[in-house]
């Protein structure tokens, strides 16, 4: 468990990626676009399309792209592909045991 703490907090000490966390923790908050939304009515689970991330993000759609991996790699985030998009969201169950430890 210590050396998978570690891979997180080596993954969370970069600020744009807890920028991420934080935008996707109230996504109607962060993403105004209606079209960042990941429609209810094609998952009940929700999530922020990448390019809108990016866009927030203000970076190169490659660096946000391997943000939101690595945050995905250890675990806090999500993803759904429908079509050509891809739709992010935060693993919270994941994060309130992180929180706990």
């Amino acid at each position: 468990m210590e050396n998978k703490l570690v891979d997180i907090f080596k993954v969370l000490g970069n600020e744009t990626r807890l920028e991420m966390l934080k935008w996707l923790k109230d996504p109607m908050e962060h993403f105004d676009k209606p079209t960042a939304h990941l429609s209810k009515t094609i998952s009940d689970k929700g999530g922020i399309c990448v390019g809108d991330i990016q866009e927030r993000a203000n970076l190169s759609q490659s660096t946000t792209s391997h943000y939101l991996s690595m945050l995905q790699r250890i675990g806090l985030l999500e993803s759904e592909r429908h079509g050509k998009w891809t739709y992010y969201r935060r693993n919270e169950k994941k994060l309130r045991r992180l929180l706990k430890s």
